[in-house]
C-alpha cells in the first residue's frame, strides 16, 4: 500500500515521499509510530503541488548555483531541540530538516540528497553543513543546534560533534522525563487487526474518491 512518510525512515525513504510498503508493515509499524500517513489522493496532490512550487526555486545553472551559494554562505540555520543535560539530542537533525529550514528561511530548494551529512546530527553544537547546490558548486552552511529554551555555551566549551563516553544518545529515562512517548511508539505497539485496518483505510480514502467522482 502507498503511504506518505512523515519522518525519515532508514531503508524506506525520506519525509514527504510517497512509498509503497507492505500493509502489515504500515499497519503495525509506520502508522502506529506516526512515521507515515495513508496516501490519499488529496494528500498526494498537495505534495505534488508543493514540490512543483519549490522546484521553481532550485538552481538550474552554474550561475544560479553560485548566486544561491553566495546567499547560503551568509545564512545561519538554527534548530531548537530537546536535549539531555550533556547535549545529546532526543532525536536528531537530518538532511530533510536542513532542506526544510532552508526553504522556510530562504525560499531556496535544495535536494535533500545533496546535503552532505554523513549521519544525522545528534548533539547540540555549531556545525558547518556541506551542500552541493549545483554541479561543482558547493557551500558550507553554518548551523546551530541549540537546546530548547537555552543557548549554546562558548565555542571553547563545546566542540561540535564531540562525544562523551556513554553519551552518544539520550537515555531512555531522559526521554521519558522530557516528553511522553506518542501512542504506539514502544516496541510492543498494539497490533491492528486486518479488518479494522482495512476499514480505517477505506474511511480515509472513500470520501475523497466520492468527491472526485461527483
Amino acid at each position: 500500500m502507498e503511504v506518505i512518510l512523515t519522518q525519515d525512515v532508514d531503508n524506506v525513504g525520506l519525509r514527504g515521499e510517497v512509498v509503497n510498503v507492505a500493509r502489515g508493515y504500515a499497519r503495525n509499524f509506520l502508522l502506529p509510530r506516526r512515521l507515515a500517513e495513508i496516501a490519499t489522493p488529496a494528500k498526494v496532490a498537495e505534495l505534488e503541488k508543493r514540490d512543483a512550487q519549490r522546484a521553481r526555486h532550485e538552481a538550474r545553472s552554474v550561475e544560479q548555483g553560485r548566486e544561491i551559494a553566495e546567499l547560503l554562505s551568509k545564512t545561519v540555520l538554527r534548530f531548537e531541540v530537546k536535549a539531555g543535560p550533556t547535549g545529546a539530542l532526543f532525536g536528531s537533525v537530518t538532511p530533510t530538516d536542513v532542506a526544510d529550514e532552508l526553504w522556510r528561511t530562504r525560499k531556496v530548494r535544495v535536494d535533500r540528497r545533496k546535503i552532505e551529512l554523513p549521519e544525522p546530527i545528534k548533539r547540540v553544537g555549531r556545525y558547518e553543513v556541506p551542500i552541493e547546490v549545483f554541479t561543482d558548486v558547493r557551500v558550507d552552511v553554518k548551523t546551530l543546534v541549540v537546546p530548547e529554551g537555552g543557548e549554546l555555551p562558548p565555542e571553547e566549551e563545546l566542540e561540535p560533534g564531540a562525544e562523551q563516553p556513554g553519551d552518544t544518545e539520550a537515555s531512555a529515562d531522559d526521554v521519558a522525563a522530557a516528553e511522553q512517548a506518542p501512542a504506539g511508539s514502544g516496541s510492543d505497539a498494539e497490533q491492528v487487526p486486518d479488518d479494522a485496518f482495512d476499514r480505517a483505510v477505506d474511511s480515509a480514502v472513500a470520501p475523497e474518491l466520492e468527491q472526485d467522482s461527483a
